[in-house]
Formats: structure tokens, C-alpha cells, sequence
């Protein structure tokens, strides 16, 4: 079982598919990680040599932020932003949509589930 930056990776599956299940590194960069180390990138998982996954390993550790470290600076920048009180941190704070989207009616993702108010009663004529 190949396990890189602390990652299980899925044994049935090419190369490029498979790298791409650690944090950081998608489909580009697993294909310049692989051509880097000199692996085929058709090549399963489970048919990697201890030598491969020793190769792979020292690319990402050279190269590229993956996992925690990675996780740790983005919070790091969201904090950086919202302690200089910066339109983006404080729509991070509020847990709204940072990107210009509409509030009106979408952004259920951000906003969370919808809280119900309670219906006005109607002045009687």
C-alpha cells in the first residue's frame, strides 16, 4: 500500500487519478509529480516499486505545500484577513459568500439551513 503525506492511496487506480486524493495536488500537478520521478503515469498504484513511491515522495516534499501544511496557511490567510477587518474577513466572519454572489435568495451552501421566522399577524379590519 503506497501511503504518501500521511494519505492512503486507493491501490486500483492509475497513478495521476490516485495522487490526486492527497489535498494540493490535482490532476496537472500529480502528471508533473509523476514525470518528475520517472513513473508511468498509466501505471497502478499497487505496481509501484518502493523506489517509485520513495521518488514521488521526495518530489512533493521538495516542491509543492500538501495536507496539513497546506490546510494550516489557507486558515493562516482567512485569519490574516478577518484580523485586518477587510471586506472578504468580515464576510468570512459572518459566514456569507465572499465572491459577489447573491444572498437574496441562494447561498443555502454558506448560510446554512434555512431558520424559519415566525408569520406577522395580520392587523383585523
Amino acid at each position: 500500500m503506497a501511503r504518501i503525506a500521511g494519505i492512503d492511496l486507493p491501490k486500483g487506480k492509475r497513478g495521476v487519478v490516485g495522487l490526486t486524493y492527497i489535498h494540493g495536488i490535482g490532476s496537472s500537478r500529480a502528471s508533473y509529480i509523476l514525470s518528475e520521478a520517472k513513473v508511468s503515469e498509466d501505471k497502478k498504484v499497487q505496481d509501484w516499486t518502493d523506489s517509485d513511491i520513495s521518488g514521488i515522495r521526495d518530489v512533493i516534499s521538495k516542491g509543492f505545500k500538501v495536507e496539513g501544511e497546506l490546510r494550516s496557511e489557507v486558515q493562516m490567510n482567512i485569519k490574516r484577513l478577518m484580523d485586518i477587518g477587510c471586506y472578504r474577513g468580515l464576510r468570512h466572519r459572518k459566514g456569507l459568500p465572499l465572491r459577489g454572489q447573491r444572498t437574496k435568495n441562494n447561498a443555502r451552501t454558506r448560510k446554512g439551513k434555512k431558520k424559519t421566522m415566525a408569520n406577522k399577524k395580520k392587523a383585523p379590519k
